[in-house]
């Protein structure tokens, strides 16, 4: 396409909002104008399906839920005055402990104040407020996030190392996030942290909050060992969406994040994102682009690109919201679909130097995301050439690789913000969130459901019960056994490789009274040969 021919399209699809602060350009994402149109309808029932969601329709005809994450920013659409004095009420309550923190109200066992929070949670009960930390976190903060988002030994010892390395245990507060409180990720990493506070001589509770549901398991836990407090998790906000509940907005305020310009950002885009005018509605260009961009099948991945290293975390973030909400294996009517949009990025100009190569003149399997802001930093630069900055060089390269890109036949849709502040952060989460909703409306599949994972969870607790089986059968013969086959015909007749990888990673760490090597050199021999 020639030059002015693209500025013509630019200028028909470009979408703007100075209130907002945001454009966003699907110009290189070769829309046609007529597919546009013919996808009016479908995008009409898209907006129909939102509405429904938002109003207090079951979106979740699984679990028999509905879906309010919306209603978190504008508690005034909560379907029934109950719901509404809870989103109020647990906002309030959120500003009250914070601010009895700052004073010293609540303070730790020693008596100082609280100077860092350790966040426990994994999933979305991480993500969100992960991201939001790198993105809005200053050296400044009056307390320094951690997250212990795994249940990975080693990865628990280095945060820990690192809180000890900075104020200590002894001036941490830990926030433990499961909805449920059965995760077992979760419970692994509160049970590691508090035994840390243990070796201290501390009590884990009057340093430990609860965000879960009432009456959940941590809810039950955190009132029998009495913890400082909790707060609510309800269910109908899911995981993925839960940045602006207590999940997010407790993290971020502890860190000393504005949490008020975070939903007041939130609330402008749901605002600007109802709107049933494809020309007017940002989320409904991006889903639409989407479709285009895969045929409606997830046919290409996406691949996010934020021209600002405080953005770098934002495509871990959309890797869950837009993959466990979209990736489906079959529609609302049952069909198997395998839908789905694999969502990779770090940060440009980075990769630059890593995968760019790739998209440049590799296979042409994605669409890309450039996020792009407009302020370099606060106050002024350095000339590190003449009449040249730092910033003006991340430019640079961000409009050198869109150009490059489409001039290989490589599609991307721009988005550009003033700044990185609470206000438009909490816009892009409310953008993203809407984006997926309609694109999952016009493929016909539903978004807040997650059997997959439900699966994963169901699988990974068989293994351990298979531990336990293969490693009483091993010890009620006192460490010695034929082959691996056998052992797994004492376990009920498991799989054998199963049972052989069971003990392997016993022996690796000399626990459950497995032998080590003595065990598992003639294991590896009978196992190839079984």
């Amino acid at each position: 396409m020639d030059a002015q021919a693209l500025w013509a399209r630019y200028t028909r699809q470009l979408y703007s909002n100075e209130d907002l602060g945001l454009t966003l350009d699907p110009s290189r994402m070769d829309l046609d104008e007529a597919w546009l149109e013919g996808m009016k309808p479908s995008l009409a029932r898209a907006f129909e399906a939102m509405e429904a969601l938002e109003g207090g329709a079951i979106a979740n005809p699984d679990e028999g839920r509905k879906v309010g994450h919306y209603w978190l920013r504008d508690p005034s659409r909560a379907p029934d005055p109950e719901t509404r004095e809870a989103i109020e009420g647990t906002l309030k309550a959120i500003q009250q402990f914070v601010g009895d923190v700052r004073d010293g109200t609540v303070a730790p066992e020693g008596g100082e104040t609280f100077s860092q929070v350790l966040v426990v949670g994994i999933g979305g009960s991480a993500l969100g407020p992960q991201f939001v930390a790198h993105a809005l976190g200053s050296a400044e903060d009056p307390m320094r996030p951690f997250f212990v988002d795994n249940t990975d030994p080693d990865g628990m010892d280095k945060v820990l190392g690192a809180i000890a390395r900075g104020e200590g245990l002894e001036r941490t507060l830990t926030v433990v996030i499961s909805k449920s409180g059965g995760t077992k990720e979760t419970r692994n990493g509160m049970l590691e942290v508090a035994q840390a506070y243990g070796r201290l001589g501390l009590s884990f509770a009057r340093h430990a909050v609860a965000v879960t549901g009432d009456g959940s398991e941590l809810d039950r836990h955190a009132k029998k060992e009495g913890w400082i407090t909790t707060f609510p998790m309800w269910d109908w906000v899911g995981g993925r969406t839960s940045e602006l509940s207590a999940v997010g907005l407790l993290p971020a305020a502890l860190q000393g994040i504005d949490i008020t310009a975070m939903l007041d950002g939130a609330r402008a885009m749901d605002t600007e994102t109802r709107k049933g005018s494809l020309a007017e509605n940002p989320a409904a260009w991006l889903a639409l682009a989407w479709h285009h961009a895969g045929g409606g099948k997830g046919g290409r991945d996406m691949v996010l690109l934020p021209y600002k290293d405080r953005l770098e975390l934002f495509s871990r973030y959309l890797q869950q919201l837009v993959m466990e909400s979209l990736g489906k294996e079959r529609d609302l009517q049952g069909n198997v679909v395998h839908q789905g949009i694999a969502v990779y990025g770090n940060k440009g100009s980075t990769d630059q130097h890593a995968y760019v190569q790739q998209l440049r003149d590799g296979v042409h399997n994605f669409f890309v995301t450039f996020l792009e802001v407009l302020r370099d930093r606060e106050g002024p630069s350095l000339e590190v050439d003449p009449g040249v900055t730092a910033g003006d060089y991340l430019y640079g390269f961000l409009e050198g690789t869109r150009r490059a890109l489409y001039e290989s036949g490589r599609q991307s849709v721009t988005i550009t913000v003033r700044e990185v502040s609470p206000r438009v952060v909490g816009m892009l989460i409310a953008l993203y969130e809407r984006a997926v909703g309609l694109y999952a409306s016009l493929v016909g599949i539903n978004a807040y459901h997650q059997p997959g994972v439900e699966a994963g969870k169901k699988a990974a607790g068989a293994v351990i019960a298979l531990q336990a089986r293969a490693l009483a059968a091993l010890r009620a013969e006192g460490g010695a056994w034929r082959t691996p086959a056998e052992l797994a015909d004492k376990c009920g007749d498991a799989d054998v490789e199963t049972v052989y990888r069971i003990l392997r990673h016993a022996s690796a760490n000399g626990d459950h009274g497995v032998d080590g090597e003595a065990t598992l050199t003639p294991a590896r021999a009978r196992f190839r040969a079984r």
